[in-house]
C-alpha cells in the first residue's frame, strides 16, 4: 500500500522547495504537479494557442503525454518524449499555466497521470488542490502558506540573484492575481482541506517548515 502526503498553498509558498526535502528525507518520490502544468503550458504555447483560446486549450490539451521520470536521482519532465525540464520555469510559461489550469480538461488530463503514479509509489505532492481532489484520501495534509508581501520578496530575490530586472511591486500585484484566479476557479479551487494542517511559513525558515511536516508524518 502506498503513503501520500499532499502540500497544497498558493503560488510563491514554497512547496515545491519543503515538497522535495521532506520527499528525499523520506526517501519517496517527489511529484511535482506544478512542473506537469508547466510542461502543458510549454505543449500550448508550442502550438501558438493563446491564454483565453478555451476550446483549443481542451482540444489541445488531449494530444499532450506528460511524465515524470527520475534520472540519476534528479526528477525530468518529458512532454511527448522530449525532456523539457529546463524550458519549464520562465514567466512566460509560469503565466501559461495558470491561466490554462483553469481549463476542467487540462486537470482532468493531468489529475488521471498523478493518481496513477501515487497508487505505484510513496509520494510527496504538491500543488493547488491534491488533498481536496487529487488524492483525498492522502494519509497526510498540509495547507503551505504566506502573505503575499513575503511570497513577492521570495520570487524577487530569486529573479535577482539569477541576473533578472523586476518590479516587486508587479510581482505582488501577479501573485495577488494568481491567488483570486486559484482560489475562484469553478473547478477544484484552491482551498484548504478539512483535515489539512495549516503552516504559515512567513516568519519560518526552510529547515523549520521541513522539521514541521516531518513531525507531522511521524
Amino acid at each position: 500500500m502506498s503513503y501520500q502526503i499532499a502540500i497544497d498553498g498558493p503560488a510563491g509558498a514554497g512547496k515545491s522547495t519543503i515538497a522535495k526535502a521532506v520527499a528525499k528525507k523520506l526517501g519517496y518520490i517527489y511529484v511535482d504537479t506544478g512542473a506537469m502544468y508547466r510542461a502543458m503550458a510549454l505543449y500550448l504555447l508550442r502550438q501558438g494557442i493563446r491564454a483565453d483560446e478555451c476550446e483549443k486549450i481542451s482540444a489541445a490539451s488531449r494530444d499532450a503525454d506528460i511524465t515524470i521520470v527520475y534520472r540519476d536521482g534528479l526528477q525530468q519532465v518529458l512532454l511527448n518524449g522530449e525532456n523539457v525540464t529546463g524550458f519549464l520555469r520562465t514567466e512566460e510559461v509560469g503565466n501559461m499555466a495558470s491561466a490554462s489550469s483553469v481549463n476542467r480538461d487540462v486537470r482532468l488530463k493531468l489529475v488521471e497521470l498523478q493518481r496513477e503514479l501515487a497508487e505505484r509509489e510513496n509520494v510527496v505532492m504538491d500543488g493547488r488542490d491534491i488533498g481536496t481532489y487529487v488524492l483525498p484520501k492522502a494519509n497526510v495534509k498540509v495547507y503551505l502558506t504566506a502573505s503575499a508581501a513575503c511570497r513577492a520578496k521570495r520570487r524577487y530575490d530569486e529573479l535577482t540573484e539569477k541576473g533578472e530586472s523586476c518590479d516587486l511591486a508587479a510581482i505582488e500585484a501577479d501573485i495577488v492575481e494568481r491567488d483570486k484566479r486559484d482560489m475562484e476557479r469553478e473547478f477544484a479551487p484552491l482551498r484548504q482541506a478539512e483535515d489539512a494542517v495549516y503552516v504559515d511559513s512567513s516568519d519560518m525558515t526552510i529547515e523549520e517548515v521541513i522539521e514541521a511536516i516531518t513531525a507531522l508524518i511521524r
